[in-house]
């Protein structure tokens, strides 16, 4: 398993250094395969990691402290906020484009949110990596399922950050991203967390996911392909539904 989770490292941080070569993916209207891979990344959210946080819930609850007594009923609160602030940085590298746009610098953001925005992605990155080792459902079947759903996740990613960044991405932050997935895999397979902070990195990476699919596929500009959304979330389902 130790050798399978690092290869799983691997790959991620390869999609991230190489998945700007797929030239075909950044077309309008938006490529079938990138609707496709936003589907099953949200379909492995909705139909897996959601329900085996309903399970954590019960692991947090006899696990609480004074100090986290706020989540004993809301462990979902902690999907939510990953899911605001990762909305927060889209809404922040919108407006910056903006602005370099009116200002004739071009449609690009600022060096200031590039960094924010790459910053908060390799911490994103490194809790992807960190899960490689420490999962709610252990076991190959498992690893397989949360590599597969996230190396398409990391390829509407890349999408996504190259847009908003241009050259600064493919120069810099491609690279950090792709160290940020192996280190986290490094500190994961040196440490061991209980599993009710399992449950709740869990959380925050379904909040995290679902926002960085669904702000890829929903502004109008895109064109996107719903049906190759519906039928990557669909035949996911399907398959984690029958194993």
């Amino acid at each position: 398993m130790f050798l399978l989770s690092a290869f799983c490292a691997i790959a991620l941080a390869i999609i991230h250094l190489f998945s700007g070569k797929l030239h075909f993916l950044g077309t309008i209207p938006r490529n079938r395969w990138l609707s496709f891979g936003s589907g099953v990344s949200v379909a492995y959210v909705f139909v897996h990691i959601l329900p085996e946080l309903s399970e954590a819930q019960k692991t947090i609850e006899s696990n609480l402290d004074f100090r986290l007594v706020f989540l004993e009923h809301h462990v979902y609160l902690v999907a939510l906020f990953g899911m605001t602030i990762f909305y927060g940085l889209e809404r922040v590298a919108m407006v910056s484009r903006q602005r370099n746009q009116k200002a004739g610098k071009g449609d690009v953001t600022s060096s200031g949110v590039f960094w924010l925005h790459i910053a908060s992605f390799v911490v994103y990155n490194a809790l992807i990596g960190y899960l490689l080792v420490h999962r709610e459902e252990p076991g190959i079947q498992s690893l397989f399922l949360f590599f597969f759903a996230m190396a398409l996740h990391f390829v509407v990613n890349d999408y996504g950050l190259r847009e908003n960044h241009k050259g600064i991405y493919d120069q810099i932050g491609r690279w950090l991203l792709a160290a940020a997935i192996i280190v986290g895999w490094v500190i994961g397979s040196g440490t061991e967390i209980h599993k009710a902070a399992i449950a709740v990195l869990f959380a925050f990476l379904a909040g995290g996911v679902v926002l960085n699919v669904l702000k890829e596929e929903l502004p109008e500009e895109r064109e996107s392909r719903f049906w190759a959304f519906a039928l990557g979330a669909g035949s996911y389902a399907s398959l984690l539904l029958t194993i």
